[in-house]
C-alpha cells in the first residue's frame, strides 16, 4: 500500500503550470482564495435583474445570454462502485425568442460494453415572470446515436422574449478516463461560468486550457482525507479545483473555419496515471510507443490488417500483373472504390471487420480503408494505415496521445519517393485526393515497424473552375448563346456527385435557380464517371437583361455563384481562415452587340492582390468591332491565414465582391 507522502508528491507534481495548447502559452495554478469573486444559485429561484433583464449592454445582438452555469464533477463512491458524478446547472435568458435556437437540450451519455452513464437527477423549467412551466418526465427521452452513445433530450415550453430556461441534472459515470471537457465558451455570451472538481489523488489528469478567454480564478489544492474505499488501509487526500471565467463573449463561427471546439475556451482532461489501491501504477494517457503496439494487436485495427492473402485472392489477377506500381496502386484503389458503398459510419472504433465487409459489399470508413490497405499490401506496395480526425471533430491533440481524438482513417502509400494519402470511401473522389471533410491538417502514420508520425494533410493542388461563354443580343433585346464550363479538383467532385445523384433534368432546373432568371436549354456533360479528367458542361442559355428606356444595364457576372457576397463579415477574427484547398475561377465572355446598341459605359479594368503571393484578381474590359469581351481572373494560391491576415484577406474578397454583383456595362440603342 502506497502512504499518504507520495501521494501528495504526485499531487504536487500534477499542479504544474497547464498548457494552452494551441496559444502555447502557458498559466500557473495557484492556492488562493476567490470566494467573494464566485457566485451561487439554488434551482428555481431567480434574482430581481434576471427576471427584468431585456438586454445584454456588451452583445446587443445576442438573442440570448446564459446568466449563470456550474458543473461539479466528483469521484465518490456509490454503492460500493466508484463512480464519476457530474453535476450541471444552467441558466439562460430570453433575449430574442425569434432568434433564439437553445430551448431543446442534448446531454451526451456514453454507452461501454457492460457499463453505461446514466441520468440520476434531471429537472427543466421555463420562468416567464413568476409563472414557472416544468418540462414533464415524459418529455424527456432518449436518442440512440449508435453503439456508445445516447442522447437525452428534452425542450422548454412557453419560450417567449424575456423567459429563463434553467435546467439541472446529474450524470453517474462508470468511467472514470472520460472526466472529459467543460467549456466556459459557446455561441451565447455567458456572464457566469463556474467548474469544479473533487479528485482522489490516485487519479491524475492531463489538463489543457483552450481558447483566448482568461480565467478569473485557477484555484487548485489539497482537502486531506477525503476519500476511502471498504479493506483500504489508508484515507487519501483529494485535489478540489476551481475554475471561473466571467463576461465571456459569444464565439462567432464563420465561413471557412475548422471546428470550433478547437477555438473555444474550455478546459479538457485526459486521465494519465492511476494507482489502485494496492500501490499499482496503471498508465492511461500513454506514449505513442504504447499506442503503436497496441493498435498492432487490436482486433478491429491491427488483426484486420493481417487480411492480405483474402484481398490477394479477391484483386483480379490482371491488376496484380501490372508491373508499374503507380499504375497497380492506382487499379486497386478504383477495385476497392467501386466494390464498396460506405454506410455512413466514420469512426475508428467498433466492430471492424473486413472480410465480412468486403462480402456484404459495403462497410465503415474504417472497413474500406483497412481494406485497401490489406489490398495494397497484397499487391507488395507498402502501405500504411492513418488515424485521422475530420474537420467538424476537430485538431487532434499533438502534445500526447488522445485516441478518442481520432474519428476518421486513411490509406498511406510510399512508392519510391514519394508518399500518397487516400480515402476509397467516396466514388467520386480521384486517387490521392483527400475529400474536403478530411482537410483537417495532419493525421498520424501507424508504421508499426519504425514508429508512428504525424503527416502533413495536403489538398488537391488543382482546383480550376473555367467559364466561357459566347454570346449575341438578337433584336428582341435577349441574350442567346452558348456556355461551357470545365472543371477540375474540389469542384468537379461537388458536381460529379449531383449528377450521379439526380438526373440530369433536375440539375439543369436547379442550375438555372442559382443562376436567376436564366434558361438553360441543350445541357450536355463529358466525363461524368471518368474521375482522372476535367469535368465539362455545355449548354445553351437565353437571358433577358435589365431595360430602362433605350438602355440595358447589364451585370456581367450572371452566369457564376462561386461568389455572392463577402463570406468574411466579423470585424476581428482570433482564429484560423482554414478554405481548405487553392482556388483558381476563370470566367470569360463574349457578347456581340449585333450591331442594335453601343457601349456607353465598361467598369474600370483593375488588379486586387492579397499580401505576398497568398492570390490576386485581375478583371479586364475591352469593345471592339461591335463585341464586349471580358475576362475575370481569381486566384487564392494559399487556404489557410492567421488572425494577423484576417483583415487583408477581408478586404481583398470585399473588392472581388463589388467586382462580381455591382459592376454594370451600360448599352445604349443605336
Amino acid at each position: 500500500m502506497y502512504n499518504k507522502p507520495s501521494i501528495i508528491k504526485i499531487l504536487k507534481n500534477q499542479m504544474l503550470p497547464f498548457k494552452f495548447n494551441l496559444l502555447l502559452l502557458l498559466f500557473s495554478v495557484s492556492i488562493f482564495s476567490y470566494s467573494q469573486q464566485t457566485r451561487t444559485a439554488f434551482f428555481g429561484e431567480l434574482t430581481h435583474q434576471e427576471l427584468t433583464m431585456s438586454t445584454f449592454e456588451k452583445d446587443p445582438e445576442a438573442s440570448g445570454v446564459v446568466l449563470y452555469e456550474k458543473g461539479e464533477y466528483t469521484i465518490a463512491l456509490v454503492q460500493n462502485y466508484i463512480q464519476l458524478i457530474k453535476k450541471v446547472h444552467v441558466k439562460i435568458k430570453v433575449l430574442d425568442a425569434s432568434k433564439f435556437d437553445k430551448s431543446t437540450v442534448d446531454i451526451n451519455l456514453y454507452i461501454g460494453k457492460e457499463s453505461r452513464e446514466k441520468i440520476r437527477k434531471i429537472k427543466a423549467v421555463t420562468h416567464n415572470g413568476k409563472l414557472q412551466t416544468y418540462v414533464k418526465k415524459d418529455d424527456f427521452y432518449d436518442i440512440d446515436q449508435g453503439p456508445y452513445l445516447n442522447i437525452k433530450r428534452f425542450a422548454f415550453s412557453n419560450v417567449k422574449d424575456g423567459s429563463v430556461l434553467e435546467y439541472k441534472y446529474t450524470v453517474h459515470s462508470p468511467f472514470l478516463f472520460n472526466l472529459g471537457s467543460w467549456a466556459f465558451q459557446s455561441d451565447l455570451p455567458t456572464i457566469y461560468s463556474e467548474f469544479t472538481s473533487k479528485i482522489p489523488s490516485n487519479y491524475i489528469y492531463n489538463r489543457s486550457l483552450y481558447g483566448k478567454q482568461k480565467l478569473l480564478i485557477n484555484e487548485a489544492k489539497i482537502l486531506d482525507n477525503c476519500f476511502s474505499v471498504p479493506g483500504a488501509t489508508s484515507v487519501i487526500d483529494c485535489e478540489v479545483t476551481k475554475y471561473v471565467m466571467k463576461d465571456i463573449p459569444a464565439f462567432k463561427e464563420e465561413a471557412y473555419m475548422l471546428a470550433k471546439k478547437n477555438y473555444i475556451s474550455r478546459v479538457d482532461f485526459e486521465l494519465m496515471v492511476y494507482y489502485d489501491y494496492n500501490g499499482v501504477k496503471n498508465k492511461f494517457s500513454k506514449s505513442w510507443k504504447d499506442v503503436d503496439k497496441e493498435f498492432r494487436t487490436d482486433k478491429d485495427i491491427g488483426r484486420q490488417l493481417n487480411n492480405n492473402s483474402y484481398f490477394k485472392d479477391k484483386i483480379p489477377e490482371n491488376i496484380l500483373t501490372i508491373t508499374d506500381d503507380l499504375e497497380k496502386a492506382k487499379k486497386i484503389y478504383t477495385f476497392i472504390q467501386d466494390h464498396y458503398t460506405w454506410n455512413g459510419v466514420q469512426g475508428i472504433f467498433g466492430n471492424s471487420r473486413v472480410k465480412k465487409a468486403f462480402e456484404n459489399n459495403t462497410g465503415s470508413v474504417t472497413e474500406i480503408n483497412l481494406s485497401l490497405i490489406n489490398a495494397l499490401q497484397a499487391a507488395e506496395l507498402d502501405t500504411k494505415l492513418v488515424l485521422h480526425s475530420t474537420r467538424n471533430n476537430g485538431l487532434a491533440n499533438t502534445s500526447y496521445p488522445v485516441i478518442k481524438d481520432f474519428n476518421y482513417s486513411l490509406a498511406f502509400l510510399t512508392i519510391g519517393d514519394n508518399n500518397y494519402l487516400l480515402d476509397a470511401t467516396d466514388k467520386e473522389i480521384p486517387f490521392n485526393t483527400i475529400p474536403f471533410k478530411a482537410l483537417n491538417v495532419q493525421g498520424r502514420v501507424m508504421d508499426f515497424k519504425k514508429g508512428s508520425y504525424w503527416h502533413l494533410i495536403e489538398p488537391n493542388p488543382k482546383n480550376i473552375n473555367y467559364i466561357s461563354a459566347q454570346l449575341t443580343l438578337n433584336e428582341d433585346d435577349i441574350i442567346t448563346g452558348e456556355v461551357n464550363e470545365v472543371h477540375t479538383g474540389y469542384k468537379a467532385i461537388d458536381i460529379r456527385r449531383e449528377l450521379n445523384n439526380i438526373n440530369e433534368s433536375d440539375y439543369t432546373i436547379k442550375k438555372e435557380s442559382s443562376l436567376s432568371e436564366i434558361e438553360i436549354s441543350e445541357y450536355s456533360n463529358e466525363n461524368k464517371k471518368d474521375l482522372y479528367n476535367p469535368l465539362k458542361e455545355k449548354y445553351s442559355i437565353e437571358f433577358s437583361p435589365e431595360i430602362v428606356a433605350d438602355k440595358i444595364y447589364l451585370f456581367p457576372y450572371f452566369l457564376q455563384d462561386n461568389f455572392s457576397e463577402n463570406p468574411f463579415k466579423l470585424k476581428e477574427r482570433s482564429y484560423m481562415v482554414d478554405i481548405g484547398y487553392p482556388i483558381t475561377n476563370t470566367y470569360m465572355l463574349s457578347l456581340n452587340l449585333n450591331n442594335l446598341y453601343e457601349v456607353e459605359q465598361l467598369p474600370p479594368n483593375k488588379k486586387i492582390k492579397l499580401v505576398g503571393d497568398a492570390g490576386e484578381c485581375t478583371v479586364f474590359y475591352s469593345y471592339s468591332n461591335g463585341k464586349i469581351n471580358l475576362r475575370f481572373n481569381f486566384k487564392l494560391n494559399r487556404y489557410r491565414f492567421s488572425p494577423d491576415e484576417y483583415q487583408d484577406l477581408k478586404e481583398f474578397f470585399s473588392q472581388v465582391i463589388d467586382v462580381l454583383t455591382k459592376e454594370t456595362i451600360v448599352l445604349k440603342k443605336l
